[in-house]
Parts: structure tokens; sequence; C-alpha cells
């Protein structure tokens, strides 16, 4: 198998007259933790869906481990472990048995392994699902994933009603995944929590993919540049021109941008300028990374 897990090409995906994706182009490598980061109603669950042999796209190809999601569905989903946002279950069985159940999908050891999952995650082996949170269903469904120890783990808002710190644990726990060769793809709008781990990102918006890129060469790309104005009234610096502006925001009398292309010479010219205080530079976050790659540019500068 090639070192790409996922590849798609010229997808495209209609419910009726709504377009949902479209000309959707993506490249996930093998053994690392790749972001889906888009809002709600962009498309993400749809693409998954998609990626598993769910929905049958109109147009476009699709290779997931090496697998046509159509053409292959039970070879892929016995390494592909994939949990919705929705995740569901029978009401009336016990956490105990709803591994049980699913043992019986799965070679020997996947009971061990959810057992395993299911103490790490707190989850009572006697309770009825029925009886279980939001974050405590969330919480089953992850652990049923891990127990068949995929190569492939698609998690569609996997920390949607989990606490904070178990949130943070369980992203944590991904990159550890990662390095034993598990690729993992997380479709999420938490930016701030995804930050911590993730090797490579992808942003969807109004049915598109606008960038797919690994997030360290990306924030070396992408410079956040603050100046700090004497004046906001009066004329910016003209060395703002030379700049590649994805994103502009003034707050007071503070501009802040992103922008490809600073140099050194460039930032000491801004600096010299009289109308000018202070330059900062530093890495965006990824949070500004999807503002400026996903949002139009504000007018003004």
């Amino acid at each position: 198998m090639s070192n790409t897990v996922i590849q798609v090409t010229g997808l495209s995906k209609r419910f009726g007259r709504n377009i949902v994706l479209q000309d959707i182009h993506l490249i996930v490598p093998s053994g690392c933790v790749f972001a889906l980061v888009g809002e709600n109603g962009a498309g993400k669950s749809t693409l998954l869906r998609c990626l598993m042999g769910y929905h049958r796209p109109e147009t476009g190809s699709i290779r997931v481990l090496d697998y046509e999601p159509q053409k292959k569905p039970l070879e892929l989903r016995r390494q592909v472990a994939y949990v919705s946002d929705s995740p569901r279950f029978y009401d009336w069985m016990r956490v105990n048995e709803v591994g049980w159940y699913a043992a019986g999908f799965y070679p020997q050891g996947f009971a061990d392994h959810f057992r395993d999952r299911a103490i790490e995650f707190d989850l009572n082996p006697n309770q009825r699902v029925r009886d279980l949170s939001k974050g405590m269903r969330s919480k089953l469904a992850l652990a049923l994933a891990l127990a068949a120890r995929p190569k492939l783990l698609i998690l569609d808002e996997p920390t949607s009603g989990l606490d904070p710190l178990v949130r943070r644990a369980f992203l944590e726990s991904m990159a550890d995944l990662a390095a034993t060769g598990c690729t993992i793809l997380i479709a999420s709008h938490q930016l701030h929590e995804l930050e911590r781990v993730v090797d490579y990102v992808a942003f969807i918006s109004h049915q598109q993919i606008s960038i797919g890129e690994e997030l360290d060469r990306l924030k070396q790309e992408v410079q956040r540049l603050e100046i700090s104005l004497r004046d906001s009234l009066l004329a910016l610096p003209g060395e703002i021109d030379q700049l590649d502006i994805l994103w502009s925001q003034m707050s007071g009398r503070c501009l802040t941008c992103l922008v490809k292309g600073l140099t050194a010479e460039c930032q000491d010219q801004l600096a010299n300028h009289e109308n000018v205080l202070d330059v900062q530079v530093g890495r965006p976050s990824l949070e500004e990374l999807y503002i400026a790659f996903t949002c139009p540019q504000p007018s003004g500068l």
C-alpha cells in the first residue's frame, strides 16, 4: 500500500438540487492526525460518509486504503473504524453487552480491547445505554472504534459532549495512536482543541476545500503581522502594498494581518514609518488560518 491512505479527486455530491460538495480534492498521508475543519453544514459529515461508501458521489473518484468504497465496502470497513456525530445503539443493552455484541463482527481480542477502553473512559459495564448521557454515549462509540484497532480511524465531531479534561486527554491519545501507524481523520469545528495534536489540516467551506496542507508548513508560509499605529485616521504605510494579505482586521489603532511574503526589509520599513509605533510578527493560530482561507478579505486596506 502507498503512503497515501485517502485520495479524493474531483468529488461532487448533491441531494436533490442542493449541492453539498463540489470538486473536492483531498490527500491524507498515512500515520498522521488529519483535521477536516469547517463550520456546521459545510459538508464535513457528507464527505466522511462518501469515504465510507454510505453515499455515492455524482462525480469524482475515491480511494481509501487502496479500496474504492462503493466496490469493496466490506473489505474497507474491516480496516476502518468510523464514529458518526450521532452514534446509535440498542438502548436496552448494557455497556458490556454492546461490547459483546460488537465482538461478533471482529477478530479475537476485540472484547478485551473494548473492556480496556471502557475502563479508560470510566464507563460502567452494567449501565444501560438509555441511561447514558450524550458524553458517555460518545465515549462508548469511541471505545468500540478503538477496540477494533483499525488502520484508519474516521471521527465526526468526536469530542462533542465530552468535558474539557476528557476532550484534551482523548485528543492527546490520538497523537499517540498515530505514532503506532494508525491514521486518524477528525472532522471538527473545535479549532483550539485540534491545534495541539494535528499534523495536517484541510479547510472546507462553501462546499469546497480551500486548502489542504501540513499545519507546521502552513504556519511557516503565513505570518501574523500586528502593526500599532499612532493615528488610525492617517494613511497606512505604503509598504503594506508589498504584502500578499490573506486577511486583515483593524481594532482601534492596531492593524492585524495574516500575510505571505513578509521580508525582514519590509518589516524594518514598516517599523520605521512615521505613523507606526510598533510591529510584531508571529505564527498564526489555526483559527486565524481558517478565517483567512475561508472568509472574504475585508475591504479598506
